[in-house]
């Protein structure tokens, strides 16, 4: 019985971290307004070194439209410029000598549908990792099956895990609802 829990807590648990993979990943999209996480995956060559750009400078949002970056160090900054224009992010980045300041354009109607296709692909990766896991779940008990756990037992089992199953495609269809009337609203 200890196994059957055993299984289901590490399934819930893995279910649970493939929702907050999709949270971040759709955190880095950008729905038009200025937003900080925008810049979380871009990596910075720092003295040979691969580094997030949040360690080597200061990111924030001045205003809706804006983002600011201030280096900790004044030499970084046509380094750290080069890594946003690879990151492919969208942004034009304007150096002012201090700071790199990056206007946000507003998202014509094709880049808000490409986005919310973008959207829609992330959360049928989600999907078919939790349906995954639901699998992994199932094989593992049937083996418990096998090793003389009763019928029943593995009735209610495969169970619990469908209603997690079902309980972790239905949070990642309401992370799609928001995220797709975020990025839609002008």
């Amino acid at each position: 019985m200890s196994d059957i829990k055993s299984i289901t807590e590490y399934t819930k648990e893995h279910m649970e971290k493939s929702i907050e993979h999709t949270r971040i990943e759709f955190s880095r999209l950008r729905a038009g307004k200025a937003m900080p996480s925008v810049l979380d995956g871009v990596m910075v060559d720092y003295y040979g070194a691969n580094v997030p750009l949040n360690q080597i400078a200061s990111v924030n949002t001045p205003d809706a439209r804006t983002i600011a970056v201030q280096p900790w160090e004044k030499s970084m900054i046509p380094v750290i410029e080069k890594a946003i224009m690879q990151a492919n992010l969208g942004l034009n980045p304007q150096n002012d000598g201090i700071s790199i300041i990056l206007p946000v354009p507003p998202l014509t109607e094709e880049r808000r549908q490409g986005l919310v296709k973008q959207v829609k692909h992330e959360a049928e990766n989600s999907k078919i990792a939790i349906r995954n896991l639901r699998k992994d779940a199932n094989e593992k008990i049937k083996k418990l099956q096998k090793d003389g756990l009763s019928e029943d037992l593995v009735k209610d089992a495969e169970a619990d895990i469908q209603k997690l199953v079902d309980h972790y495609i239905k949070k990642v269809d309401e992370l799609v609802v928001d995220k797709e009337k975020d990025i839609m609203t002008i």
